[in-house]
């Protein structure tokens, strides 16, 4: 049997979307969305038109879950158990300073490297 792939489409208004390519086209999937090692409610496929083997996937985001950090959900073959696919969701305003200073440092990196690489090549020129 081939092995089921899952690709993102979009996350828009709180609900994650995707197509879902089964393994065999007369079979129905059968997938779960963990988070926090608890089954998402709400998860549904519907079969996409004049696709055989193609499923719509829709997981909305529960409320409860949208909270400070970061919070990861893998959609994952029932069956299997196998990782489809995984989203995840970053917030909070302690997150926004840890983003700045890595920033920052990224920006105090990349002007070391221009200065080594400038005297690199005020060396190597003469």
């Amino acid at each position: 049997m081939a092995r089921m792939t899952l690709d993102k489409t979009r996350l828009i208004a709180g609900i994650w979307q995707g197509i879902l390519q089964a393994g065999s086209p007369g079979a129905h999937p059968e997938i779960e969305v963990v988070h926090l090692e608890k089954a998402v409610p709400g998860v549904a496929l519907h079969p996409v038109a004049d696709q055989p083997g193609q499923w719509r996937v829709v997981v909305p985001v529960p409320l409860e879950a949208l909270c400070d950090g970061v919070q990861t959900f893998l959609i994952r073959d029932k069956s299997t158990g196998d990782t489809l696919n995984s989203f995840t969701i970053v917030t909070g305003a302690a997150l926004e300073d840890d983003i700045r200073a890595e920033v920052d440092l990224l920006r105090a990196e990349l002007d070391m490297l221009k200065k080594a690489f400038r005297r690199h090549c005020l060396e190597t020129a003469g």
